[in-house]
């Protein structure tokens, strides 16, 4: 695979004037290894431009989404696999860290209860067959990485009564890992109320114990500082739109309920941005003076996710709004990705030699 020229900055650090990424290089000379990666369920690549602005490389990527591949094959230079499922370990090349945000999926006892009755012993493995965590396990098993990230959505907490991630912390924890898990709001980097779960794992216990979520630095990010000077009025609401989000919403209120549509206020944040944005925008609604509220740019919403300018949107506006509503906040990844490489790093430092009982220090 052709090592791709990374789009974006290398730094999360950003003004009050712009929410663009600010350049400040990496610092290679502190790194003690160039770890790499895997992107799995890659999405657009935004797990992958975190990983990569804090210094890491990616050997191997998979997306079945075809529009979202070929975004992600227009930014990275390279063409991401297909269905996981379909991709066998064995021709994976070796890698440090596994990424991914897998899809949300209930886990079945089935297999489990086959195996009861018939006295076998299982697994937590056995209860995530047929899922896509189930292919992220195989992979981990196979070829046993230092570390793993995996992002999700704030409900896996409370998904399927909580069982769903009851099974993955011990499903990792029997996979040979020691797991933290944290939910991080990016409301502090970004203007973006937007809570995701991240799972970091290690296998080395120094490794482990070195590792702490990152304590987000609040930018006092404000909604203004991503919007676009001269907005085309295709993205102004029509009157028959806003005549319906509002009778809408003052149905709901009158019910007692918060369905609704969001205005904005400029120097605020936004609510999170959801891959049904594409529909009719009503969760972010931009007032714009003297007409009627506008939905974001696809632009807008890169730069809202944490996309530098130059990352290329090769796709519709539909297929754009998907894409950016179900990507990562970009800046929260890279803090935790350098965290991460922090703690790989503790391991290496110090490494016991069996033979002779002495501490080598590696340099």
């Amino acid at each position: 695979m052709q090592k791709p020229k990374v789009p974006g900055s290398r730094s999360v650090s950003t003004d009050h004037t712009s929410m663009r990424p600010q350049s400040r290089g990496i610092a290679r000379a502190n790194n003690r290894r160039n770890y790499k990666i895997i992107d799995l369920f890659a999405g657009i690549g935004g797990i992958r431009l975190a990983f990569e602005n804090a210094g890491y490389s990616s050997v191997f990527s998979s997306e079945w989404d075809k529009s979202a591949a070929f975004t992600y094959a227009a930014n990275f230079k390279d063409t991401p696999a297909g269905d996981i499922r379909a991709v066998d370990s064995r021709t994976l090349p070796d890698f440090d860290v596994l990424c991914g945000g897998f899809p949300c999926q209930p886990f079945s006892i089935a297999g489990v209860s086959k195996k009861n009755a018939l006295g076998r012993p299982h697994g937590f493995a056995d209860e995530t067959q047929g899922t896509l965590f189930f292919e992220v396990l195989r992979i981990l098993k196979d070829k046993k990485p230092s570390a793993l990230l995996l992002e999700n959505v704030k409900n896996l907490t409370s998904h399927d009564k909580g069982r769903t991630m009851q099974v993955i912390l011990a499903a990792l924890k029997e996979a040979g890992y020691h797991v933290h898990h944290s939910l991080l709001n990016a409301r502090k980097l970004l203007p973006q109320n937007r809570e995701r779960i991240f799972i970091a794992g290690f296998r080395n216990l120094q490794s482990f114990q070195a590792f702490q979520f990152p304590e987000l630095k609040d930018r006092s990010p404000r909604l203004s500082d991503i919007l676009e000077k001269n907005v085309p009025a295709k993205y102004t609401l029509s009157d028959h739109l806003w005549q319906y989000l509002q009778d809408y919403k003052a149905k709901h209120e009158a019910q007692g309920h918060g369905f609704g549509f969001g205005l904005a206020s400029r120097d605020g944040i936004s609510r999170t941005l959801s891959a049904r944005y594409y529909k009719d925008g009503s969760e972010i609604l931009i007032p714009s003076r003297g007409k009627n509220p506008r939905r974001l740019t696809p632009r807008e919403c890169a730069r809202l996710m944490g996309f530098p300018d130059h990352f290329k949107i090769v796709v519709s506006d539909t297929q754009a709004y998907k894409q950016f509503g179900n990507s990562v906040a970009v800046p929260v990844v890279q803090a935790i990705a350098e965290n991460m490489k922090k703690a790989l790093d503790a391991a290496t430092k110090t490494q016991r030699t069996s033979a002779h009982g002495r501490i080598r220090i590696s340099v």
